[in-house]
């Protein structure tokens, strides 16, 4: 008998490979690709908010996105419900460690289930993957 696994609603930045969007579609998540949603070379700041609008985790290999959302999202400011998977890896292996690190994502998402404001932040390195409660 097969668990039943949690299925998330992802909105990917504009700088991630489109085969992590085909993974996490192929495994049944909601996948919303950037240039289907807003002007590609939005500002980081609208991409968090079209991500936190549709209610979608933000995928991004953007370094400068880890530290507008450690700066907003993780704390009581402007993003207070924004979700990031942050791709520290290089851009050919990440459709791979996401595929690595889902249970984990998975994982991350029920348990902040529990909280008032549910967000996640993971970093997925090429050979670590760090979460912050």
């Amino acid at each position: 008998m097969r668990a039943i696994r949690t299925k998330l609603r992802f909105f990917l930045d504009e700088g991630v490979a489109d085969s992590v969007g085909q993974y996490l579609a192929s495994e049944g998540h909601y996948v919303i690709y950037l240039r289907e949603a807003i002007n590609t070379g939005s500002a980081d700041p609208l991409v968090c908010i079209a991500a936190e609008a549709n209610d979608a985790i933000l995928v991004a290999h953007d370094a400068d996105m880890k530290g507008l959302v450690k700066k907003h999202g993780v704390s009581n400011g402007r993003f207070k419900r924004l979700s990031l998977v942050k791709l520290s890896c290089p851009e050919p292996r990440a459709a791979s460690r996401m595929r690595d690190a889902m249970s984990l994502v998975e994982h991350e998402w029920n348990v902040s289930a529990t909280k008032t404001a549910r967000r996640i932040f993971i970093e997925i390195g090429n050979n670590v993957m760090r979460t912050v409660r």
